[in-house]
Parts: C-alpha cells; sequence; structure tokens
C-alpha cells in the first residue's frame, strides 16, 4: 500500500477495486474489430475487420453538464453514463458513421468503486445500445478538486463511414422534408436552467408532481408505455436516447441528405448546421408530442414560448432531412425501432428558423 499517497487522500486501493468491478461491464461491449482488452495503455481497434473500402474516421467528445448535479442529488449514478455515451455517438452519428469505440475519463475528489461501476455500468449500457466497444478510460482521484461524492464523466468516440456515404448536408435542398425523430425528455442539454428553475421555485427533486405525467418512460424508449407518480429528479434524469442503430438503418434504406441531433440551443442553433447560407426551415408546432417536462419548466421559469425551442430540444431529440417522397419509408423503419418520427417541417429558401405556432 503506498502510505504517503494515501495520506494525500488518493487511494490506490479503491483504485484497484474500481477496474476488477467494471471488468464485466467492459467485455459486454465487446464487438468484431476489438483488440486487447481492459489494463493496456490505449484502447485498439482493427479497421481491416471492416468493410469498408475507402473509411473515413469521424471522432466526438462530450461531457455531460450540470445534469451530473441533479445525480449527486438522487444519488443515482447508473444512468448518468448512458448520457456520456449518447452525447458522444449521436454527434458522429450525424455525419453517417458508425460508432466503433469509446472511451471515458472519470475524475473525483474520493473514489467511491460502487459509485464508479454504477457509472461504468452506464456507460456500458449506453455502449451497448449503440453497438460500439468501450475500450478504454481513465479514473482520476483528484482530492481538494472536487468535493466528496462529486465526479465528472466525459467521453470519447470515433466511428467510421464510407467516404461516399458521407452526410454532410451538402445535399439538403429547399423542400426537403424535415423527420422529427422523439426524444425522451430533456437530455443532457441545458441543466443550469433547469437546476435555476427547480431551485427558484422551492421544488422538491422527490416530490411528485402531477404536470409531469407521461415524461418518463419505463425503458428509456419514448415509444414505451411512461410511468405516473415519479419523482421531479427521476424524471429530470432519464436518460438521453441513443438513436445509432434506428438512424443508420434509415440510412441504409433511404437516401438520407443532413442529420441533426438536437443539443444545447436547441432547434435554432442545431437544425441550420445541415444547411447551406440560402437555405433555412419551417418548422409546425403540433406535429409531434411536446413532453410534459417541457411545458412544466416552460410554466414555472416564466420562459417565453419560441424561446424554449432556442434552448431546449422540445421532445425531438435528432431531425433528418430527405426528399419528401422518402419520409413514410423512414418513419416506418424508426417505428420498427420503437421510436416515434413525424414530418415536422421543410427546407426553405428564406434563411433562419420559423416555427409556426400552435
Amino acid at each position: 500500500m503506498a502510505v504517503d499517497y494515501e495520506k494525500a487522500g488518493v487511494s490506490l486501493e479503491a483504485g484497484y477495486d474500481v477496474v476488477r468491478r467494471i471488468r464485466t461491464h467492459v467485455a459486454s461491449t465487446a464487438r468484431p474489430g476489438v483488440m486487447g482488452g481492459i489494463g493496456a495503455f490505449g484502447g485498439m481497434f482493427d479497421l481491416s475487420a471492416l468493410q469498408v473500402k475507402e473509411p473515413v474516421l469521424v471522432s466526438g467528445t462530450d461531457g455531460v453538464g450540470t445534469k451530473l448535479k441533479l445525480a449527486f442529488a438522487m444519488d443515482k449514478h447508473d444512468t448518468i453514463g448512458i448520457d456520456a455515451v449518447a452525447m458522444c455517438v449521436n454527434d458522429v452519428l450525424a455525419q453517417g458513421a458508425e460508432p466503433l469505440v469509446f472511451l471515458d475519463y472519470i475524475a473525483q475528489g474520493k473514489t467511491y468503486p460502487e459509485v464508479v461501476e454504477a457509472i461504468v455500468a452506464g456507460v456500458a449500457e449506453g455502449c451497448r445500445q449503440a453497438g460500439c466497444a468501450l475500450v478504454g478510460g481513465e479514473t482520476a482521484e483528484m482530492p481538494g478538486m472536487y468535493a466528496e461524492g462529486e465526479y465528472d464523466i466525459a467521453g470519447y468516440t470515433t466511428g467510421v463511414v464510407e467516404k461516399s456515404r458521407l452526410i454532410d448536408g451538402s445535399k439538403v435542398k429547399v423542400g426537403d422534408v424535415l423527420v422529427g425523430i422523439a426524444s425522451t425528455g430533456v437530455h443532457s442539454n441545458g441543466f443550469s436552467l433547469v437546476r435555476k428553475i427547480f431551485s427558484d421555485n422551492n421544488l422538491d427533486l422527490h416530490g411528485y408532481y402531477p404536470e409531469l405525467d407521461g415524461s418518463i418512460s419505463v425503458d428509456g424508449n419514448p415509444a414505451a408505455i411512461r410511468e405516473t407518480g415519479a419523482p421531479l429528479g427521476l424524471v429530470a434524469l432519464t436518460p438521453t436516447r441513443i438513436y445509432v442503430r434506428q438512424v443508420l438503418d434509415v440510412i441504409a434504406q433511404c437516401d438520407v441528405h443532413g442529420v441533426a441531433h438536437i443539443t444545447g440551443g436547441g432547434f435554432d442553433e442545431n437544425i441550420p448546421r445541415i444547411l447551406s447560407p440560402e437555405q433555412g426551415i419551417r418548422v409546425k408546432e403540433g406535429t409531434w408530442e411536446i413532453l410534459p417536462i417541457f411545458r412544466f419548466l416552460e410554466k414555472r421559469g416564466g420562459i417565453d414560448h419560441r424561446e424554449m425551442f432556442n434552448i431546449f430540444n422540445m421532445g425531438i431529440g435528432m431531425v433528418l432531412a430527405m426528399d419528401a417522397s422518402e419520409a413514410e419509408k423512414a418513419i416506418s423503419i424508426l417505428a420498427a425501432h420503437g421510436d416515434k418520427a413525424s414530418i415536422i417541417g421543410c427546407v426553405t429558401d428564406k434563411p433562419g428558423v420559423e416555427i409556426i405556432m400552435e
């Protein structure tokens, strides 16, 4: 035992316990192409194992933001890892890439092996949903940097796409329809405002608010039967939907011109990222379900309705741009995966984002 290191607040034994605890979780994410195992200095992947002639690697990294504060308050750590994976893999998916590998970084003031195991179990679940392998990571104990009981998590993924199948928005044209895929809730953006609304209104994270019925699904699937009576904190912690398998299926069967992951900045910031400067979008409210959590936040926060679309995903986690002739087929494919989807708008020749209110 490194006694002096222990005196400085770093437990090597706790670190060793973490590695023992997470081995099974890591192994459960294995996929063809993975080389080596946990404990190596670097994660390895054999691209030659893939049937890709001209591979383009697409990488992304992200965190979970202040949603972590709710995980601390609720002492619930088994879903936050799903969020970390989702925020990364959904981004590379927007280029048409299939996520191959994922790495995580967990930093904490003091190592609690059971908490780290819960976090990594969530990461592994996210990787299984996305079909990518957890090939490495880092768990750092940093006394004095983080308060005891608090931590941060960040993730990184690399995906691959055939060069000829890369989606960069260049094919998006005026008249294309926008197929919106349902979100599971707030996902992992806007939580500084969410937490402020909760605080300003003295809301109890463990309390039940009838207005939220229908905001949380029993398995994180937006098409599932939703629970009633869930406490506010659990509604807010509903994990981000991972869209990888279903959207790759759509891309394989339909001519998808553009893909937008709706994250921080909502509709206004994210959908225009797939457009040319002379293009804009028109979205018709009422063509999809705005989950009760968003109505709740709007009312309790006194937020202008139009501004909500500039902050949150408003019930749409991903948008696909395509020719109108392809839309129903895409919606059918998504429904087969358990996702609610609908035509929510179209691409126009007027720059900007127009929301037609109900």
